[in-house]
C-alpha cells in the first residue's frame, strides 16, 4: 500500500484533487492545503502565499519548515499536485529523497499552462493534462481527460 499525499491550494484546485479521493480505497492518503476561508477537510494546512504576495519568500520559508515536519511525520511514497505555491516545498523535499511526483495541470487552463505547471514539468515523473490542446505546450505530458 503507497502513501500518498494530496496537496494543492485552495478552492478549485483542492476540489480537483478531491475528485481523487477514491485512491483512499486501496492506499494512506493524508490531504495538505493552505490555511483560508475555503471549508475543506485536509489533515494539514501551510500558509496560502501567491508570487504578487509581499510576503511571498518568508511564507515560502514557512512553508517549506511546515513542509518538513509532515515530510519526517508521514513520509509519503507519492505526492501528486494541481499545484500551486504551496505544493512546490513538499514537491522539492519528494525530489530530495527520491519519491515520485505527479503533478495534474489545473481544469481551467485548456491553451496555456499555470506557472506552476511550467516549473513542475520540469520536475514531475508524471505531468497529466486535462485538455489535448495543452500536448502543444506539454509534450511529453499525458492526456488524461477531465478529472470531473
Amino acid at each position: 500500500m503507497a502513501k500518498i499525499c494530496l496537496v494543492s491550494s485552495s478552492g478549485g484546485h483542492y476540489e480537483q484533487l478531491k475528485r481523487l479521493k477514491a485512491l483512499e480505497e486501496e492506499h494512506d492518503i493524508f490531504w495538505v492545503t493552505e490555511k483560508t476561508g475555503f471549508k475543506s477537510s485536509a489533515d494539514y494546512y501551510l500558509n496560502q502565499t501567491g508570487l504578487k504576495d509581499k510576503w511571498f519568500p518568508w511564507k515560502m520559508v514557512k512553508n517549506f519548515g511546515g513542509s518538513l515536519k509532515i515530510w519526517f511525520k508521514e513520509k509519503p511514497d507519492y505526492i501528486i499536485t494541481t499545484g500551486t505555491m504551496v505544493a512546490l516545498p513538499l514537491c522539492f523535499i519528494a525530489k530530495l529523497f527520491g519519491k515520485k511526483i505527479i503533478f495534474i495541470e489545473t481544469f481551467a487552463r485548456v491553451y496555456d499552462g499555470t506557472k506552476a505547471g511550467k516549473l513542475m514539468y520540469k520536475y514531475a515523473d508524471l505531468f497529466i493534462v486535462q485538455w489535448e490542446p495543452l500536448l502543444e505546450i506539454y509534450p511529453d505530458a499525458v492526456y488524461g481527460g477531465s478529472i470531473y
